[in-house]
């Protein structure tokens, strides 16, 4: 049975658990709201839940979503070049807007996009069967789907030093002994990525020097790679091709915009 919208006096003491008198007193001096038809009063069973809520000491705040600010876009998610370059190129030719960007993953991206923080995310997250991206992902962690649009594609490997002076031809490389590799953060589409080319040939984590260390951008983990700090990691083809590493193809993915 639906629960009544209008509850009368005794009703509403029961809900409350106080006594009838205690009920006009909280109408007078404590704003329980309540409204008088033919003399009588009755109380919106909604309006009494929210006043309780409202009262409730350590209530927590409800989540906002991003208010409204003429021109401003704000964007979460996967690290691009051609995206942060994008970005660029929009805020110098669009007058009086701009965006912003927050590189927090594609998880990051979608999770900020279920809490209101953005009005558009980015995702590479690579489902199950290898061939789709971002749709498994996206029902896991939202209500509604939002609009899917195709950024771009991209190649996906590993970095490695100019020369490859560590001889690193293949994933299964990476264990051998001496070899130090960098990585991205956990809830990245690169670090899943890294993870299941991993698993692919048998090799876990421990198994790494320097499986641990993150870096939060493609473009930071070739220059970790340069510097000669690192000898391997995981990213996007065209960093090798920006700083002149070598470049050892893992496959090419889909780069989302979710709205």
């Amino acid at each position: 049975m639906d629960e009544k919208t209008l509850l009368n006096t005794k009703e509403v003491a029961r809900f409350l658990d106080v006594n009838e008198k205690v009920v006009y007193s909280l109408v007078a001096e404590k704003g329980l709201p309540a409204t008088k038809v033919t003399g009588k009063w009755l109380f919106p069973r909604h309006l009494v839940e929210r006043w309780i809520e409202n009262n409730t000491l350590n209530y927590p705040k409800p989540l906002q979503a991003v208010p409204p600010m003429e021109g401003l876009l704000i964007i979460a998610g996967s690290n691009d070049i051609v995206l942060d370059q994008a970005i660029s190129l929009f805020n110098a030719r669009a007058e009086g807007q701009m965006a912003v960007f927050g590189n927090m993953g594609s998880m990051g991206g979608i999770k900020a996009l279920r809490l209101g923080l953005c009005h558009m995310a980015t995702s590479h997250l690579v489902e199950a069967d290898g061939e789709e991206y971002n749709f498994q992902y996206l029902q896991q962690e939202l209500d509604q789907l939002p609009a899917v649009v195709n950024f771009c594609y991209r190649e996906q490997g590993l970095l490695i030093g100019r020369g490859n002076p560590k001889g690193i031809h293949s994933t299964e490389d990476l264990k051998a002994k001496g070899i130090r590799v960098v990585n991205r953060p956990k809830g990245t589409g690169t670090r899943l990525l890294f993870d299941s080319k991993l698993a692919e040939v048998g090799i876990s984590p421990e198994q790494l020097d320097g499986y641990g260390r993150e870096l939060f951008r493609h473009l930071d983990v070739g220059l970790e790679v340069l510097s000669g700090q690192a000898d391997a990691g995981p990213g996007i083809k065209a960093v090798a091709q920006l700083l002149g590493l070598e470049f050892l193809s893992w496959q090419w993915e889909r780069f989302d915009l979710l709205i």
